[in-house]
Formats: C-alpha cells, sequence, structure tokens
C-alpha cells in the first residue's frame, strides 16, 4: 500500500526549483531575488551571470534548475517562462564566539537560508 497522491501545489503552466542550506543571510539574498522577479528567464539568466554579488551564482543555478525543471517534467516552453516568483526563507544559524578584550566573548551570528524559483509560461498573445 503506497500513499495516495496529492494535488499538484502549482499550475499547470508553472514549475518550482528549491535551493537550500544558501550561506548567506535572507536579507542580502533578498536584493538578489528581488532583482529577477518578474522577468523573463533569458533575462534573468543574463543580468544574474553578470551580478557582482557572491551568492548570485547560486541564485542562477536554482534558476536554471526551474527551466530544466519547466522544459523536461512539464513540457513547457522554455521561450516565454519567465519568474513568477522567487521568495527567500530563513534556515537554521550557526552560532560561534569569538574572544574579547579583559575574558569577555563576541557572538557571531552566520545565517543560512533558502530560496524558492518558480517560473511560468506566459500565455499566447493572441
Amino acid at each position: 500500500m503506497s500513499k495516495s497522491t496529492r494535488e499538484r501545489a502549482l499550475a499547470d503552466n508553472e514549475a518550482r526549483a528549491v535551493a537550500v542550506n544558501l550561506r548567506t543571510s535572507a536579507q542580502k539574498l533578498n536584493l538578489v531575488a528581488a532583482s529577477i522577479r518578474g522577468k523573463s528567464a533569458e533575462v534573468a539568466l543574463a543580468e544574474l551571470t553578470f551580478n557582482k554579488r557572491r551568492i548570485a551564482e547560486e541564485v542562477k543555478k536554482a534558476v536554471q534548475a526551474a527551466i530544466a525543471n519547466a522544459e523536461n517534467n512539464h513540457q513547457l516552453d522554455v521561450d516565454r517562462l519567465y519568474i513568477a516568483e522567487a521568495y527567500v526563507g530563513k534556515s537554521f544559524v550557526m552560532k560561534r564566539f569569538r574572544a574579547r578584550a579583559r575574558g569577555r566573548v563576541g557572538r557571531l551570528l552566520k545565517p543560512w537560508s533558502r530560496l524558492t524559483v518558480v517560473v511560468r509560461e506566459r500565455e499566447e498573445a493572441a
């Protein structure tokens, strides 16, 4: 006996990719994600290629994965895809300590985050 299949969370013209355990804060990652929201997939990839931020490379991998999912798993047209959603969530925080003056300690927080990218196929212009 297996579980019954549940309904697909996305529409038929959408595909998703999730990048987990990205080594940056959610606030910094959201700056890069906001720069590609609503843009076509091709333009978003070009923008991420030349973005100066370190995490842009990981965001680019997530966008490429979403495009590949759309093409291979859902048979969507790659040329009509755009970034419908790109949202960021917090993951765990590593806590480290650094010795400070007079026997005290400075706390270091090393946050991790996750990124979800949803691509959608544009409707045909009639």
